[in-house]
């Protein structure tokens, strides 16, 4: 039976649970799975780049137009897409998702399964209520794949979610990586005049530790060193400022959101992430995968990918830029290092974080669920 699947994500953005939707659905066998992508447009100014990109890639879209914050509208208008379509499958994607697709689910044949991307470090009160909010209607769905093994021993704790849950690691589409070739003028520009080119690729958000980051890039040695950050979140005026005020705005660059951003890791001579807090960071996934050396704070998830310092990429203690500029600064000074870690990043990527890997293993829970519903 061909089964058809709505995954639905976030309109605000393209990052990573978005890109880990489109990865995963080019590998999903069409003669199994029929995907739909879909979205809840809560704002008219919204783009949903999700949906462009899904449609570029052959599959269809769908925008659950119901605006305000949290419109009870958008319950009863995805339900009736369920019935209309004779939706299968309903995956989630993000606490708005799950929470609307759970109540929209109610009394319909269609089957729902979540799979939670990591959790807000220090989320403000109403994120910490939407949060909490969304880890007790776990209990109310039919599967729960966190894509790490932090994120799935933190659901281990809610009484009666453990039999609903399945570890399915995350991955990425390395034909996609492999793909990319081109450099942005503006990376190249730096490196003609002598820079040695470090980059971040992600979210301007606090669990992010773009702080630390820049402190590091102002530590001695570290004076040819140039920054590219290339994202966007509500830290943006923020982060600039600190730059100023440390001397180093002039040897920083904020490119915002792009949708080249494959194109700008190709330049760089490492990819650094100062995370506080990570399922498996698909952006650092990504720069393994293209054979970039790494540099990465030492917590849960990252570790998934790099097990040890010197194991495929370098490791600091979170917080500490001091040891940050020191890793980085060890990887500009000895290029055999970066050379034996990149080799080693790359077969890490290729052998344990697949999206066709993921795809297959996905594909067997969406038919494992639809069976197990229609034998009741």
């Amino acid at each position: 039976m061909r089964l058809r699947v709505l995954q639905l994500g976030s309109p605000t953005g393209l990052y990573g649970a978005e890109r880990w939707i489109l990865a995963l659905i080019k590998y999903l066998d069409p003669e199994k799975i029929e995907t739909i992508v879909g979205v809840i447009k809560d704002d008219p100014h919204l783009e949903a780049p999700i949906l462009a990109h899904a449609q570029g890639l052959g599959f269809k879209t769908v925008a659950i137009e119901a605006y305000g914050r949290f419109n009870v509208k958008a319950i009863t208008l995805l339900r009736n897409y369920l019935k209309q379509e004779n939706i299968h499958i309903l995956h989630t994607h993000g606490y708005k998702q799950d929470l609307v697709g759970f109540w929209a689910t109610r009394g319909v044949p269609t089957r729902i399964i979540a799979t939670p991307h990591g959790w807000s470090k220090e989320p403000d009160l109403k994120l910490a209520i939407y949060e909490g909010l969304n880890r007790l209607v776990f209990l109310g769905l039919d599967k729960v794949v966190p894509l790490s093994r932090e994120l799935y021993q933190g659901l281990t704790g809610i009484p009666g979610l453990k039999r609903k849950l399945r570890l399915i690691v995350n991955a990425v589409d390395l034909a996609e990586i492999d793909a990319v070739k081109e450099v942005p003028e503006v990376v190249a520009k730096k490196r003609k005049e002598g820079f040695f080119i470090l980059g971040y690729i992600g979210q301007l958000i606090h669990r992010k530790g773009l702080d630390v980051l820049i402190k590091a890039l102002a530590k001695p040695g570290l004076e040819e060193c140039f920054l590219f950050i290339v994202g966007e979140g509500p830290l943006r005026a923020q982060l600039e400022q600190m730059a100023k005020d440390l001397g180093v705005f002039e040897r920083v660059i904020f490119t915002g959101y792009r949708a080249d951003r494959l194109n700008f890791l190709r330049g760089f001579d490492v990819f650094v992430l100062p995370s506080r807090l990570e399922g498996i960071p698909r952006c650092l996934m990504e720069a393994m995968g293209m054979g970039k050396p790494v540099v990465a704070s030492n917590i849960e998830g990252v570790r998934d990918l790099i097990p040890k310092d010197g194991e495929g990429g370098l490791l600091f203690p979170v917080e500490d830029s001091n040891a940050l500029s020191e890793k980085i600064l060890l990887l500009k000074e000895n290029k055999l290092l970066a050379k034996k870690l990149s080799e080693k990043a790359r077969k890490i990527v290729a052998q344990n974080f697949s999206a066709e890997r993921m795809a297959q293993e996905y594909q067997a829970l969406y038919q494992e669920v639809w069976e197990k519903s229609s034998s009741r």
